[in-house]
């Protein structure tokens, strides 16, 4: 994840045997700039895999394969010959390239982009991001292009340190993020590589996100050879272990960010308003499957931030009954546009603001406007997806960390009026890596085994007039507006 790893050990019927979690560090050079140290994720993630087989009470040598899910668009560079990290890994949120972004759709590329790879054009995407690690890497392209270098996002780091470099590759779903492959020629794409200026030779090769991709080195894997056996970026995983397996289902993972995916099937949509198309993944030789995608950045990070910037909660879990002592929120909003905007308004120079403040506002008031942004942004997104698509969604599946809060959940469902639902169990984006891994290897037999196994936990039913849901929303998009280019270098 974003902002820290966790290693989940499930059983056939689904329980979770173990959980093991740790924050790693987010380093910040400058602002705007995000990064993550690559060697500290894998030491992370094999300290906490050795955690949970002891929490579990198995050796490695028990466990039939694992699968792994990741922060998708994180670059990371590593040399091959050694092993390590090039340098630290420039994470999806950072920000450096907005500029760069603004040249190529100053140039008019939006278009071939888009048509593509289904993306925008944003700082957000691994392109841009790996085109400056190399521009600001003395003898860095040079050396990518004689294979000295290997980039991938942090699922073919870890793949490369589990197999003991021998196995440099992703999924189709990881690929699709970065701005480089084709979603519709499912091949690296030799004029975003030229434009790019991005060598061939130090790509990772594409695999379905449910394969035995190889074996784990014993030296890597506290000795034991297990398949890896699953792959697939956080979100997608997240729609699979939802077992949104039909066109038109759809969910919602509130993390560091949110991000609201919808199945299309077996054809990409590229009329999407503001949305994003995407592989949702690839089950061994069956067709690639796609979703419509709104990526939400900041979410669960402004409440990290109320606690770690600001300092004025101790604990997320304070949030839900500090949000509901107020009646209302006495029209003060908060646009956490930290690292920009994302879907549908897509604006790399808008920056965090809050409006209403008056001599009366008290952090209750910061607190309950952190959680509805969550549910407004993802609003914004849910009206551009049904715009997109045509479907009206009668219901969202939601996971995530943050379903634990209930005024939160309520909120948000009263903010779409539609259903929120959680389910029994909220790891999903853990538990559609494990899915993946598991029919790969055989442990479940096919997806109509895994839909069985979907249960309802607590439905959210909307509860509020449409008046007052409309009058709420009408009041977060100015505050959106007044909150958009902020960052933009003044004009004389």
């Amino acid at each position: 994840g974003t902002t820290g790893t966790k290693v989940m050990v499930f059983d056939h019927e689904v329980g979770v045997r173990a959980r093991a979690y740790a924050e790693h560090r987010q380093i910040y050079p400058q602002p705007g700039w995000v990064e993550h140290d690559p060697a500290e994720l894998w030491q992370t993630t094999h300290r906490l895999c050795e955690e949970a087989l002891s929490q579990a009470g198995i050796a490695a040598a028990d466990v039939v394969a694992i699968g792994i899910t990741n922060q998708r668009e994180t670059v990371v560079v590593w040399d091959r010959a050694t092993g390590e990290p090039a340098g630290n890994a420039i994470v999806w949120q950072d920000r450096r390239t907005a500029d760069q972004c603004d040249e190529l759709k100053a140039s008019g590329l939006d278009e071939l982009v888009r048509a593509k790879t289904g993306l925008v054009i944003d700082p957000y995407f691994s392109a841009t991001k790996l085109r400056w690690f190399l521009d600001h890497n003395e003898g860095a392209r040079e050396r990518a292009r004689q294979g000295e270098l290997a980039f991938g996002t942090v699922d073919s780091w870890l793949v490369w340190k589990l197999t003991g470099g021998t196995r440099h590759l992703t999924d189709y779903s990881n690929a699709s993020r970065t701005m480089l492959y084709n979603i519709v020629s499912l091949e690296w794409d030799a004029e975003l590589l030229d434009l790019f200026d991005i060598p061939r030779e130090m790509l990772p090769s594409v695999e379905p996100s449910s394969a035995v991709y190889g074996l784990t080195y014993p030296d890597a894997f506290f000795g034991a050879t297990v398949p890896i056996a699953g792959i697939a970026g956080d979100q997608q995983a997240a729609l699979f272990g939802q077992t949104c397996f039909e066109p038109g289902q759809a969910k919602n993972t509130y993390g560091t960010g949110s991000f609201v995916l919808l199945h299309t099937g077996e054809k990409p949509a590229f009329n999407t308003g503001g949305m994003l198309s995407t592989i949702a993944w690839r089950i061994r030789d069956e067709p690639v499957e796609y979703a419509l995608e709104g990526a939400v950045f900041i979410t669960g990070a402004a409440i990290q931030w109320l606690r770690d910037g600001l300092g004025i909660i101790e604990d997320a879990a304070e949030t839900e009954a500090l949000a509901a002592s107020l009646t209302g929120n006495d029209d003060v909003y908060f646009v956490p546009a930290l690292a920009g905007l994302g879907a549908p308004h897509w604006d790399p120079f808008a920056r965090g603001c809050v409006i209403g403040l008056t001599r009366g506002t008290t952090r209750a008031h910061f607190v309950r406007a952190a959680l509805e942004s969550i549910c407004y942004q993802s609003k914004d997104v849910i009206d551009a997806m049904e715009r997109a698509s045509g479907v009206r969604l009668r219901e969202v599946r939601v996971d995530g960390g943050a379903v634990a809060n209930g005024f939160l959940m309520q909120f948000q469902a009263d903010i779409l009026g539609v259903p929120v639902d959680v389910p029994s169990i909220t790891e999903t984006t853990s538990l559609g890596a494990a899915y993946l891994a598991g029919l790969a290897v055989g442990f479940w037999e096919n997806r109509v085994e895994l839909a069985e196994k979907w249960k309802l936990d607590r439905r959210y039913e909307p509860a509020m007039s449409v008046d007052e849901r409309n009058r709420l929303h009408g009041r977060w998009r100015r505050a959106v507006d007044l909150a958009k280019g902020w960052a933009r270098e003044p004009v004389d």
